[in-house]
C-alpha cells in the first residue's frame, strides 16, 4: 500500500471502516443469497407448498409456507456466523472480549435472524398470494430484508460488539 493510500486510510477512519463493512456484508451477503437459493429451491422445494397451519404463533405472523421460512432462518444463520468472523478479524480488528463480543453478536443475530425471518416470511406469502412470485421477486425480497437489517447492524457491530479497547498503532498516532 502506498504512502498516499495509508495517509487517506489514517485520516478517514471511520469511513474506511464502514467501506470495510459494506465490503464485508455485501461478500457475505452474496454467501448468504446462494445459501438462500439452494434452500429454498433444492432443499426445500417440496416445502414451499406446505402451509404452516399447526403453529398459531407463525400463523398471526403471517408465515404461512415451511420452506420459505426455514430458507430464510438457515440462510440468515450462515450469512451472520461469516459476517461475525470477518468483520471480528478484518474490519474492526476487535480486541475485546470475546466471549462478550460473541454473546452480544448471539443476541444481536437472534433478533435480527428472526425479524428476517418474519419479514421475509411475510413479504414471501403476500407476493405468493398475489401470484408474483418467480425467483426474482423472491431473491429481490430476501435482497430487501437483508438490506433492512444492515440499518442497525453496523452500528451495533462497531460501536458495541467489536468495539477496541486499546487504540491502534495508527489511531495513537493521531491522538
Amino acid at each position: 500500500m502506498n504512502q498516499e493510500n495509508r495517509s487517506f486510510i489514517q485520516k478517514h477512519q471511520e469511513i474506511w471502516k464502514f467501506i470495510k463493512f459494506t465490503f464485508t456484508g455485501a461478500s457475505t451477503s452474496i454467501l448468504e443469497m446462494a445459501v438462500f437459493a439452494l434452500l429454498q429451491y433444492v432443499v426445500f422445494r417440496s416445502l414451499n407448498e406446505t402451509p404452516v397451519t399447526d403453529n398459531p404463533v407463525l400463523a398471526f405472523l403471517h408465515i404461512e409456507y415451511k420452506g420459505y421460512m426455514y430458507a430464510y432462518f438457515l440462510s440468515g444463520v450462515v450469512g451472520y456466523t461469516a459476517s461475525y468472523i470477518m468483520n471480528r478479524k478484518l474490519t474492526f480488528k476487535s480486541d475485546a472480549n470475546v466471549l462478550l463480543s460473541t454473546i452480544l453478536y448471539v443476541m444481536m443475530v437472534v433478533f435480527t435472524v428472526f425479524f428476517n425471518t418474519w419479514f421475509g416470511g411475510f413479504l414471501a406469502t403476500l407476493i405468493k398470494n398475489h401470484g408474483y412470485e418467480n425467483v426474482w421477486t423472491v431473491m429481490l425480497t430476501k435482497f430487501l430484508v437483508m438490506t433492512v437489517s444492515f440499518l442497525w447492524t453496523y452500528p451495533l457491530q462497531r460501536f458495541v460488539i467489536h468495539r477496541r479497547k486499546k487504540p491502534q498503532p495508527e489511531e495513537a498516532a493521531e491522538m
